[in-house]
């Protein structure tokens, strides 16, 4: 065991170390990360008068970014709209002032789907500030395929916007993880081929279920982001090298197996992983060739981000 350990170790620092080498020369955009927090699972790497204040949480945020070259990113909207807020937004929106290059994504609110309510939804989409909706499956009582969320699909599909869909595992306790398997996506995409849909998390622990998705739908992507959770020693952690491998296995076959590079975004799920260190895990399982297509090209197109 001490043999493999050490062996996967010195693949996991050789990884890193061609990584820093090259990671200057390709931008990112990290297609998912959280802003406007009140979860204490997403808190513990910050400050504690960071939250609530968006000034310090985009000097935060705009440091890690520098740190992991990344220019533009997308923040989940907060999990409940509100008659004066009706995307979840509002807390994105003020930590956008000071960080230029990020980008509100609203919230899906399937508790609230009344006339009313998805008119205002409507209106804020007509401003153009989001790029994408967000359905907090698991967290949410229902699934991305109950109908609640049609509304919410229409919506996107009228106006071209992804739907980035939670998928697999979370830090809270209370959640539901049924309402978020992966093949629950199937049903939707398959209902609503118009729409662009993301599968944040890949799916994980689903790695394969969401493979076969986003293999088999041409209007499926998934994204990489929240696949652990842990500060810089936790990457550097010679006890982790064994574990820290064998999910860069497993995520690296479900990579293959879609076989289209095209349809993989790369996201952190920040403050959950410090940037730097997560770009170095993620980069050598989608290797130097299409480190660029997955890293940049693919969010810049599906989220129309200049």
């Amino acid at each position: 065991m001490r043999s493999d350990l050490s062996r996967r170790l010195a693949q996991y620092q050789r990884r890193r170390s061609n990584t820093r080498a090259i990671v200057t020369e390709v931008p990112v955009i990290d297609a998912h990360l959280h802003v406007d927090l009140t979860n204490p699972a997403f808190l513990k790497r910050l400050a504690p008068d960071v939250a609530g204040n968006p000034r310090k949480m985009a000097e935060a945020l705009g440091k890690e970014m520098a740190e992991a070259g990344t220019t533009q990113a997308l923040a989940m909207g907060r999990e409940e709209g509100t008659d004066e807020d009706p995307l979840g937004i509002r807390g994105t929106l003020e930590v956008a002032r000071f960080v230029p290059g990020l980008h509100p994504v609203g919230v899906a609110d399937c508790c609230r789907t009344d006339s009313a309510h998805m008119g205002r939804v409507e209106e804020e989409l007509r401003q153009t500030r989001v790029k994408a909706l967000k359905v907090y499956a698991g967290y949410t009582p229902a699934g991305p395929d109950n109908p609640t969320y049609w509304p919410y699909y229409q919506l996107a599909g009228r106006y071209g916007l992804p739907v980035i869909i939670h998928t697999g595992d979370t830090p809270v306790a209370g959640a539901k993880v049924r309402f978020a398997h992966p093949l629950l996506v199937d049903e939707v995409a398959v209902e609503f081929p118009a729409v662009r849909f993301v599968m944040a998390h890949f799916g994980y622990p689903w790695l394969a279920d969401a493979a076969e998705v986003v293999y088999k739908n041409d209007n499926v992507w998934v994204d990489l982001s929240g696949l652990l959770m842990g500060d810089g020693d936790f990457f550097e952690d010679p006890d982790r090298a064994k574990m820290l491998g064998k999910l860069a296995d497993r995520v690296a076959e479900a990579v293959d197996y879609i076989g289209k590079p095209e349809r993989i975004l790369y996201g952190t799920d920040w403050p959950l992983v410090p940037m730097a260190a997560y770009r170095d895990f993620i980069r050598p399982i989608i290797g130097k060739k299409n480190w660029p297509l997955v890293s940049e090209s693919n969010a810049r197109a599906l989220f129309d981000l200049s």
